[in-house]
C-alpha cells in the first residue's frame, strides 16, 4: 500500500492537537481551582486581591478580585498598585548586593564602618547580621510606633529612635524578623551611593527592569492605579495613615502583580547581579551555633510537599502581600492585598502548590488500629516550649495545643500524621524508651518528648445572662494603639485586637473567657461592680488592657 505525505503527516497532527488539548484542559483545569479559591477568600463586595501565576517565565494566571475602593465600589483590576510591605526588603537586599559587586562594601563589614557612633555594645555588629534578622538590635517597630506613625522622619531621625534601645540579643546568637536592620541598611546605601534610597531603587532596578508601575510610597502624590487600603474595626475602616519616611528600606515600596513578575524574571536570569551573588541571598543562613534560621538576605527558605521554595510576605498599614518563588519548576505566585484583614500567605502557598501538581489537602489515608493510635495518645512537651496534647476519640485522632482547640490529624503512615486543612504534620517515634514527636510546619520542624503529664479536661462553655455579657463590651487598651475589642451579638461575646480577626470567646466562669481556636483567655475585672479592665493570658504571659471605652 502506498503511503501518501498527507496520511503520513496526520498521525503525528492528531498527536500534536491531542497534546495541545491535554495542556489546554490542565490550564483551564487549574484556572478554575485558583478561580475556586480566590473567589471563597476575596468576596466581590469587600475589600479584594490581584493574583498572578507564572510558569518558566510566562504568565499563566492573573486576576483581580473584590475591590480597589470599597466606599465608591470601584472593582479591583489586575493592574492596580498596592503598598507590598516587607517584599520592599528584597530590593534593598539585592541593592546591597549590587554595592558589593562594586568593591563599594562586604557583606562582613561592621555597621559603625558607616555609621561610627552606632552603639553596638561592644559587640560585632555586621550588614550580614542586618540581612538576615540576626543583628540583636531593637525593631523599632515592637516599641511603640503609634507615637511616631504620622511624624515625617529622615532615615538618621529613625535610627536615632531606635539605637539607644537593649539589644535583644548577641549578634547571631538568634533569629528574630528586625525591620531596624534593614533601616540601617537603606541608610548605608545611601551613604555608598550618595543619592536617596528612593533614587537608587528608581534608578538601578525600577527604570532598568521597566517596572514603570512601582514606586516609593506617597501618600501624597497622585498614583494612578492605586487601591484604596482598608482595616477591620467593626467592620472595613480606611487604614491608619502611616508616614512612608518610618518603613523605609524595610517597607516602603508600591508595585503590582505584573511588575513583581518583571523582578522575579530579573532575578532569575542574573540581570542585576551575577548568578554566584544571589545565591547568597537564596542561602538558608546559620546561628553561631549551626541552627539553620530560614532565612537569607530578604527571602526566607521554605518548601512546599518537598520541594524548595524562596518566599516572602508584607503587611503594612490597610496592605497584606505574598510571593512565592519555587526555582527547580520554575513558578511564581504573587498576591497582593488592600486589607490587613485577609493575609494571603496560606493561599498563595496553595495556589503554588497545586501549579506544581502537588496541593495540600490530597494526602492519602492509611488505615491505622486502634491499639496503635492508642500508644501515641499523651501530652508532649517541644523544645519551642509547645505542650501539644494527643487525645484519641471515636477512633479519631486529635492535637491540641496547650488548651486551644482541637485539630484533626490523619494518618500518612503508622507514625506520620498530616493535619486537617494545614501545611503541618507531626511524626510520632515510639520505639525508644521515651517516645519523641516531631512537629513539622513545611521546612521548620521541632522535637519533643512524651510526657508523664495527664491529657487536660476540654474546657466547657457555661451559660452567662445577657445582662452579664452586656457589661463587657468596650475597648480595653494593650497598649497605645493597640486595642482589644469587646462586642455582643446574639448573646455571643466578640472579641477583636487592633487590626487581627476577630473570635468568639466563651465563659468558664462569670468573668473568664477563653478562646476555642487557640490557647487563650480573658478575665475581666470589677471595681465598685463596674468593669474597670482585662487580663489576657497568652503564651505563658498576663497582659493587663484598661477599658477605655
Amino acid at each position: 500500500m502506498k503511503i501518501t505525505k498527507h496520511s503520513s503527516i496526520t498521525p503525528l497532527v492528531v498527536l500534536l492537537f491531542l497534546s495541545a488539548l491535554s495542556f489546554s484542559s490542565f490550564a483551564q483545569s487549574l484556572e478554575e481551582k485558583f478561580d475556586t479559591l480566590l473567589q471563597e477568600r476575596y468576596k466581590p463586595d469587600g475589600p479584594g486581591a490581584t493574583v498572578l501565576v507564572a510558569k518558566q517565565g510566562k504568565i499563566i494566571y492573573h486576576k483581580a478580585f473584590g475591590l480597589a475602593n470599597v466606599e465608591l465600589e470601584v472593582p479591583m483590576k489586575p493592574n492596580n498598585v498596592f503598598e507590598i510591605g516587607s517584599i520592599t526588603k528584597q530590593f534593598t537586599s539585592v541593592a546591597i548586593l549590587m554595592l558589593m559587586e562594586q568593591g563599594k562594601l562586604a557583606i562582613e563589614d561592621e555597621i559603625t564602618k558607616f555609621i561610627p557612633d552606632y552603639p553596638t555594645h561592644e559587640k560585632k555588629i555586621t550588614i550580614h547580621h542586618l540581612l538576615n534578622h540576626t543583628s540583636g538590635i531593637k525593631s523599632y517597630t515592637s516599641m511603640n510606633l503609634s507615637e511616631i506613625a504620622a511624624k515625617d522622619m529622615t532615615p538618621t531621625e529613625l535610627i536615632n529612635y531606635f539605637k539607644n534601645e537593649p539589644m535583644d540579643f548577641d549578634p547571631g546568637e538568634k533569629w528574630l524578623y528586625n525591620n531596624s536592620g534593614y533601616i540601617i541598611l537603606g541608610f548605608i546605601i545611601e551613604k555608598i551611593s550618595g543619592q536617596s534610597y528612593e533614587d537608587f531603587i528608581e534608578q538601578n532596578i525600577f527604570k532598568p527592569l521597566a517596572m514603570n508601575n512601582s514606586y516609593y510610597g506617597s501618600k501624597r502624590e497622585i498614583i494612578k492605579n492605586r487601591a484604596s487600603g482598608y482595616q477591620t474595626r467593626e467592620g472595613y475602616v480606611n487604614a491608619a495613615y502611616l508616614s512612608m519616611t518610618l518603613p523605609y528600606a524595610a517597607g516602603s515600596l508600591m508595585s503590582t502583580v505584573e511588575d513583581l513578575h518583571k523582578w522575579q524574571n530579573a532575578v532569575n536570569t542574573n540581570t542585576l547581579v551575577k548568578a554566584e551573588t544571589i545565591k547568597k541571598a537564596f542561602q538558608n543562613t546559620t546561628l553561631n551555633n549551626g541552627k539553620p534560621t530560614y532565612y537569607g538576605y530578604g527571602w526566607s527558605v521554605n518548601e512546599i510537599n518537598g520541594i524548595p521554595t524562596i518566599e516572602h510576605g508584607g503587611g503594612i498599614f490597610g496592605y497584606t502581600s505574598y510571593q512565592i518563588y519555587i526555582p527547580e519548576e520554575d513558578v511564581h505566585v504573587a498576591i497582593l492585598t488592600n486589607c490587613n484583614c485577609n493575609s494571603p500567605t496560606n493561599i498563595t502557598i496553595r495556589i503554588a502548590a497545586l501549579a506544581i501538581n502537588k496541593p495540600y489537602g490530597k494526602e492519602k489515608k492509611t488505615n491505622v488500629s486502634t491499639s496503635a493510635l492508642k500508644k501515641l495518645t499523651g501530652v508532649y512537651k517541644f523544645e519551642d516550649g509547645a505542650v501539644r496534647s494527643i487525645s484519641l476519640k471515636d477512633g479519631q485522632l486529635y492535637s491540641q495545643r496547650d488548651a486551644g482547640k482541637k485539630f484533626k490529624i490523619f494518618p500518612k503512615t503508622e507514625n506520620t500524621f498530616f493535619f486537617e486543612d494545614s501545611f503541618s504534620e507531626i511524626l510520632f517515634k515510639t520505639d525508644s524508651k521515651k517516645p519523641e514527636a516531631t512537629f513539622k510546619n513545611r521546612v521548620k520542624e521541632t522535637k519533643g518528648h512524651k510526657t508523664n503529664a495527664p491529657i487536660p479536661a476540654e474546657k466547657k462553655a457555661i451559660t452567662v445572662s445577657k445582662n452579664i455579657l452586656s457589661q463587657y463590651v468596650g475597648v480595653y487598651q494593650i497598649k497605645e494603639g493597640f486595642n482589644l475589642t469587646i462586642s455582643l451579638e446574639n448573646e455571643q461575646l466578640i472579641s477583636q485586637a487592633t487590626g487581627q480577626k476577630s473570635f468568639k470567646i466563651y465563659p468558664e466562669s462569670e468573668t473568664v473567657f477563653f478562646v476555642k481556636e487557640f490557647s487563650a483567655s480573658l478575665e475581666f475585672i470589677k471595681e465598685n461592680n463596674k468593669v474597670v479592665s482585662a487580663v489576657l493570658y497568652q503564651g505563658g504571659q498576663k497582659t493587663p488592657a484598661k477599658r477605655i471605652d
